[in-house]
């Protein structure tokens, strides 16, 4: 019986375990799947590649809600699923342990924005590969809410909503400043911090909305957005996600 583990390896790791599988043994097949299809097309596609009782019963489910396309690698030595940082572009089916598509991707030297909120502090970086070009780091004050009723608590929801205003318009004007000089070469958009903040910026600031379409679906769980915390949430950016299925 086949059971799955779940790890993240970051881009150097990845680079290596492509280079294990390379030199891999025995039979295998290899299968890129771009993001976007649909889950009957994603069983039929998996069924091209392996038998209806050798298919993991949340393949499909993996591949279908990854935001990046997904790679399989199974073979009688290794059988592994890569959910990667960047999206897939070509399907793909081959005999083998097909590496090099994923290793072409992972040696690409992305641009990309990171922009990490939560209420209160606000880090922006630019990179290239996993080098900090240019980043901005900073705070603005906001009052946690008021939780007594009354017209002293809507006094207090209108002040906070200015707070958050200008805290909003001033990581919006510290955006456009790092990412306008840079603006053609950027590859990707990743945000990181609270979920509903960042939603709130994307809603009032225009010029997050013009690189909507190079946005990645990936939020970077960050507690505290500090310098050194844009620069560790690079490596995590690049990281892919990985399942490998073992006998019990």
């Amino acid at each position: 019986m086949l059971a799955p583990t779940y790890y993240q390896l970051n881009r150097l790791k990845m680079l290596r375990r492509l280079d294990e599988l390379e030199t891999a043994s025995g039979s295998a097949r290899s299968l890129y799947i771009p993001p976007g299809s649909a889950m009957p097309e994603i069983e039929k596609i998996l069924e091209t590649v392996l038998e209806a009782d050798q298919i993991p019963p949340n393949l499909a489910k993996l591949v279908t809600n990854s935001t990046t396309g997904a790679i399989l690698f199974w073979g009688e030595q290794h059988k592994y699923l890569i959910l990667p940082p960047f999206p897939i572009t070509e399907r793909r089916v081959s005999w083998g342990y097909d590496v090099d598509p994923l290793r072409s991707l992972l040696q690409r030297e992305f641009t990309i924005a990171l922009i990490l909120v939560r209420l209160g502090a606000y880090a922006i970086g630019v990179f290239r590969g996993e080098k900090l070009v240019s980043s901005k780091v900073g705070t603005g004050h906001v009052h946690s809410r008021h939780k007594k009723g009354g017209s002293s608590q809507q006094r207090f929801e209108r002040h906070r909503e200015k707070q958050m205003e200008v805290f909003f318009q001033r990581i919006c004007t510290h955006v456009r400043e790092r990412l306008e000089p840079h603006i053609q070469q950027v590859d990707y958009v990743i945000y990181g911090g609270t979920r509903d903040t960042l939603l709130s910026l994307r809603k009032r600031c225009q010029f997050l909305q013009k690189v909507d379409n190079r946005t990645l679906g990936l939020l970077l769980n960050i507690r505290k957005p500090r310098q050194a915390t844009l620069e560790a949430a690079i490596g995590e950016a690049w990281s892919s996600r990985v399942i490998h299925w073992h006998e019990t």
